[in-house]
């Protein structure tokens, strides 16, 4: 069965072009110009993939994926023309999977489209295999995607998830910034600082909460997870 991707973009001359290319490398777009053309598409049919505008007439890319995440694990990549560092935290942190500018060409878009899809998809087939992962009470449920923290579930966005994934199915393991970056992201290249915001997120909702677990900063190296002595 060919891949359903939803290609969500007011700019008529940018979508259809991205149509063409997408048509030709073997998937089957639906386009959408607004947030409610989006919603009901995805109301009406299974969609395997969403290229999202952020700045689109109505409601804007950053409101309509945080309202998509609340129903679907479909993954989303934002295409917006917005370059800057805040923007494009803003959106991986509601739960995007990635996010690429509008000046990328039609084969870099797709190149990203693969790489996403590669880890997602790997990363299901891997939560089919094992179900939890844990260390004292931190526990990660892989296929209900839920963290409980001493017995206290706290919610977390898409690649706050897959970072606890990461780190809790390898425990003492140090990760750089560059193998966390290609791990979570799927490219070689990235922002580092990217990687900081998002730890020091999860250290904000985890380890106040619990005894038993802790992120530790490897100066100079990364990060690592490890049993919290003491």
């Amino acid at each position: 069965m060919k891949q359903r991707i939803l290609l969500i973009d007011d700019e008529e001359e940018i979508a259809e072009l991205l149509e063409d290319f997408l048509l030709v490398e073997g998937y089957e777009v639906y386009q959408a110009t607004t947030g409610d053309d989006a919603k009901k598409i995805l109301a009406q049919t299974t969609i395997h993939f969403i290229l999202l505008d952020i700045m689109m007439p109505g409601e804007s890319g950053f409101t309509l994926c945080k309202q998509i995440r609340e129903r679907y694990n479909t993954p989303i990549l934002f295409l917006s023309a917005l370059q800057n560092d805040t923007d494009k935290i803003r959106g991986l942190s509601i739960g995007a999977d990635d996010y690429i500018v509008k000046n990328a060409t039609p084969l870099e878009i797709i190149a990203r489209i693969k790489a996403v899809n590669r880890r997602v998809y790997r990363d299901q087939s891997t939560s089919l295999r094992s179900e939890v992962v844990r260390c004292g009470d931190v526990e990660l449920q892989l296929s209900t995607r839920r963290l409980q923290v001493n017995e206290q579930e706290v919610v977390l966005t898409a690649k706050e998830f897959e970072l606890m994934k990461l780190f809790l199915s390898h425990l003492n393991q140090v990760f750089t910034h560059e193998q966390i970056i290609q791990r979570i992201w799927g490219y070689e290249d990235g922002d580092s600082h990217t990687v900081r915001v998002y730890i020091a997120k999860l250290r904000e909702k985890i380890e106040t909460k619990t005894s038993s677990f802790q992120i530790s900063t490897v100066w100079g190296v990364g990060y690592k997870a490890e049993e919290r002595i003491g």
